[in-house]
């Protein structure tokens, strides 16, 4: 797929995803709802409309698209995992986790707003992801419906995104580095779990078979650990301005990352691998054509600036 018309695509899907997510944050209560507290859904709004690449829910999209679905569905559940991802970024900026006062180019929500208006956005927009996935118009199965909540649970909380963050904390304390194999766990659990989500996602509502799912299981995992080494990557290489957000900052804070245990040559050695494995995964799941924007994906995570 050419580089244009892959950027088209992405492009196509960002609109569309910022579409559903401002009708779902709507200043106005919705039915059944007494109201919408004024400042915190303006602070839920800003943590979440008007930027980012929207990487995870291209993900949900365009896998249901390879297996052939095209309703509106995929639409709905990649906004309810951006809603998650936005959450995860007011929380991982406060002064009691990253301290971070940038991103996407400007003051994160804490300082936009503050500490317990952040809390309370991050909160609730964790509680509307699991809102629109159990909304029959995402899908009218209600198995499949219970699939999608509980793969996001699983993916986001204990033993994955959540997780993830507690051994962060935990590596930045400790004297003795991670070894390569805790790293990779880390960064499977932070990072990698919900972009992995995001693909079962698209599995799941195209009602894939077991074949196709299991392959496209291994392409989620290896584009979820490729974006992670690629972020590493950008942090050494790149700059506050370009990135939108603090540079440099992994060093500076003692995270442990693939860059800082194999090196930068080592960890595109890494990176390459892994974007290998995930296009190989996607011929094996048997979509053909229908899967060149998911290979593209994976060289667009790889190739990123930002």
């Amino acid at each position: 797929m050419e580089d244009n018309a892959f950027a088209a695509r992405l492009a196509e899907s960002q609109a569309a995803i910022e579409r559903e997510l401002e009708f779902l944050l709507g200043l106005e209560p919705r039915p059944g709802e007494p109201a919408r507290p004024k400042r915190l859904i303006e602070a839920m709004r800003y943590a979440t409309l008007g930027g980012g690449k929207r990487l995870r829910p291209f993900l949900t999209i365009e896998t249901a698209r390879a297996l052939g679905r095209t309703d509106n569905g995929p639409r709905r559940a990649g906004a309810a995992i951006e809603c998650i991802h936005a959450y995860s970024l007011i929380h991982d900026d406060l002064p009691s986790m990253d301290d971070d006062d940038l991103r996407r180019g400007r003051p994160s929500t804490h300082r936009a707003f503050d500490e317990a208006t952040a809390i309370l956005a991050g909160d609730a927009l964790q509680a509307l992801a699991f809102e629109i996935l159990a909304d029959p118009a995402t899908d009218p199965i209600a198995e499949a419906r219970v699939a999608l909540c509980i793969g996001l649970a699983r993916a986001i909380g204990l033993a994955g995104m959540v997780g993830g963050q507690m051994l962060d904390i935990d590596a930045e304390q400790s004297t003795a580095p991670l070894s390569v194999e805790e790293i990779k766990r880390l960064q499977a659990m932070k990072t990698g779990a919900l972009i992995r989500f995001s693909v079962e996602a698209g599995t799941r509502l195209a009602g894939a078979g077991a074949a196709a799912r299991a392959a496209l299981a291994t392409y989620g995992r290896a584009i979820g650990a490729a974006f992670q080494i690629a972020d590493d990557i950008l942090d050494v290489e790149s700059d506050a301005a370009t990135l939108g957000k603090r540079a440099g900052k992994d060093a500076a804070q003692n995270k442990a990352t693939l860059v800082g245990a194999l090196g930068l040559d080592g960890a595109r050695r890494d990176l390459d691998r892994l974007i290998d494995e995930a296009i190989s995964a996607v011929d094996a799941a048997g979509v053909g054509a229908e899967g060149d924007v998911l290979r593209a994906t994976a060289r667009f995570v790889a190739m990123r600036k930002s």
